[in-house]
């Protein structure tokens, strides 16, 4: 259930990462909700992919999805 809804979330997110060339790919979630996700395309090798993945992913998902406690790049 946790992990549908992360994915539903990201499918929001998507298409503003796919607007500049990249993508995000679920990885995993874990008991601390932790997720891991992969930027890809353009996001992948990015230098703000940092800045991307906390400031724009991970708020976004802490804000629809509150079981989230940090998002981690693989």
């Amino acid at each position: 259930m946790l992990e549908e809804k992360i994915k539903q979330a990201l499918n929001g997110i998507r298409p503003s990462l796919q607007a500049d060339g990249g993508d995000v790919e679920f990885i995993s979630v874990d008991e601390n909700g932790v997720v891991s996700l992969k930027l890809t395309g353009a996001c992948g090798s990015c230098p703000m992919k940092q800045m991307t993945l906390k400031m724009g992913v991970e708020s976004t998902l802490k804000a629809k999805v509150p079981e989230v406690t940090s998002v981690v790049g693989v």
